[in-house]
């Protein structure tokens, strides 16, 4: 079942896509958009965590800039591209924030709560795990991770990182960095897949790799269910 909740903050409140699985009690995962809204992508994303047993939360992390945008990842890139460059990193943390917290009251909801995230969400994830803290952290290719790598020495849950190793967003360059940053620290996990460009796992995407997607998914389902089991 699929519906739209409101989250509230001090600064306003904004809309979120829920997926909820058939489960009565279950672990919530907030879901991080690309840079296109929470479109067709972001939605099956969660009907797929919700079929897989999680209360699964898209925040309109653009509700800011522009609410409910919704965008296509073959028509509209100059729209996407100028809201990602608008939008406040800083600001998207505690938006993330107060979404795992009202996930976390859900009717249902077991008390656990991950964040995973695509592209511009994949950084929101890091960053989100770094400064604030989540029960589990998944990141698919999050762009510009390697400016903040940093920050991977504050964090202290379970993390898993995908990355395509012929990213075109992401160069190798700033692949090793991360792998730098996050080595000898056993709670990060970070996977990189030969031959795969940027958004290898989006549904219907102009590079997406079913091969490579379904290993990646595999993965993080695997990940999902040890670290957020009650």
């Amino acid at each position: 079942m699929n519906s739209s909740i409101t989250i509230t903050t001090p600064d306003g409140s904004f809309s979120a896509y829920l997926a909820q699985p058939a489960a009565t009690t279950a672990p919530a995962v907030v879901v991080c958009q690309e840079i296109f809204g929470i479109n067709a992508d972001m939605r099956t994303t969660c009907d797929e965590l919700a079929a897989a047993g999680f209360l699964a939360v898209c925040p309109d992390l653009f509700w800011r800039l522009e609410p409910g945008v919704e965008l296509s990842h073959t028509d509209d890139w100059p729209k996407a591209l100028a809201l990602y460059q608008a939008y406040d990193l800083n600001a998207g943390v505690p938006d993330i924030a107060a979404t795992m917290e009202a996930a976390r009251g859900l009717p249902g909801a077991s008390g656990k709560v991950g964040v995973m995230g695509y592209c511009l969400g994949g950084l929101m994830t890091f960053l989100t795990a770094a400064r604030i803290g989540a029960d589990a952290a998944v990141t698919y290719y999050g762009g510009r991770t390697d400016e903040f790598i940093g920050e991977a020495a504050t964090l202290s849950g379970p993390c898993l990182m995908h990355l395509g190793e012929e990213d075109e967003f992401i160069s190798k360059d700033a692949q090793r960095k991360i792998a730098v940053g996050v080595a000898g620290k056993p709670n990060i996990e970070l996977h990189r897949y030969p031959g795969c460009r940027h958004a290898f796992a989006r549904h219907g995407g102009t590079h997406y790799d079913a091969a490579a997607a379904a290993k990646a998914n595999g993965r993080t389902m695997e990940f999902l269910r040890a670290h957020l089991a009650a």
